[in-house]
């Protein structure tokens, strides 16, 4: 059992949408690749404390355990936070990212992974310069829409994100797409990094990630907990055949340092 404690703070614009499917959320979201963590682990001037924001069910977390003395790992899910795992040198705690409970100039290291479309950004870039230690490092990535190795089952895949569920993504979306390009980073010695996840995956691994989405969860909303992903499941799995296919993650990220 993970146990963790809540920050009550002021409401913020942050948005919830993965509390509803946190489960599935944890059992189909991909993690990230070593070449990741070493690109941004090399560049941090120290390693006592991390903060992971958005932690979700604490995969990145997890990560950083085995790098710092210290993580603390926030997000506004409970849900969420009940799936990350129990680790002796991880805090979970309820808050938001644009106003934490932690003291100034006391980390390291902050990330947000696959979260940072849906915070506040002035707010949130306020609060991490405000967490950071001199020179420490603030680390954002994303990753965008998968491809698999079959055209066919490509222009399904895509018919479905961008036209079955695209009236039910919200507008936050876009910045992934964006890689983030539109989102205000003012930190010193800016770099960004491009790395690939790939994935041996059966067709039900890919109707379980797509049961993890903000529109899937958006479109249940709407319409009395219907599947959305039910409307295309029949023709991915003909396509898909009943092995596994390869499936490629685009993986975008950047970084800066406080100056």
């Amino acid at each position: 059992m993970t146990f963790f404690t809540e920050n009550r703070q002021p409401a913020t614009k942050m948005l919830d949408r993965f509390s509803a499917q946190a489960k599935t959320y944890a059992r189909y979201r991909i993690n990230y690749p070593p070449e990741l963590y070493a690109w941004l682990l090399g560049q941090v001037p120290g390693q006592n404390r991390a903060w992971d924001c958005a932690t979700g069910n604490g995969q990145v977390a997890a990560v950083l355990a085995g790098h710092f003395g210290q993580v603390e790992a926030t997000d506004i899910s409970a849900a969420q936070l009940a799936e990350a795992p129990a680790l002796a040198n991880v805090r979970y705690q309820i808050s938001p990212a644009e106003s934490t409970p932690f003291e100034s100039e006391s980390f390291d290291l902050v990330t947000v992974a696959q979260a940072l479309h849906w915070l506040e950004p002035e707010a949130f870039n306020h609060e991490a310069r405000r967490v950071l230690r001199p020179g420490g490092v603030l680390a954002e990535w994303g990753y965008k829409f998968c491809h698999s190795d079959s055209p066919a089952l490509n222009e399904a895949l895509n018919r479905f994100h961008n036209d079955t569920a695209g009236p039910y993504w919200d507008t936050n979306r876009q910045h992934i797409e964006e890689e983030y390009a539109r989102i205000p980073f003012p930190f010193a010695n800016v770099q960004r990094a491009s790395f690939e996840v790939r994935r041996q995956w059966r067709v039900a691994d890919m109707l379980g990630y797509l049961r993890s989405w903000s529109a899937t969860a958006n479109y249940a909303r709407q319409h009395h907990g219907a599947d959305l992903v039910a409307l295309a499941a029949g023709e991915l799995t003909d396509l898909w055949g009943p092995g596994e296919r390869t499936i490629t993650f685009p993986v975008f990220g950047r970084l800066g340092h406080k100056d």
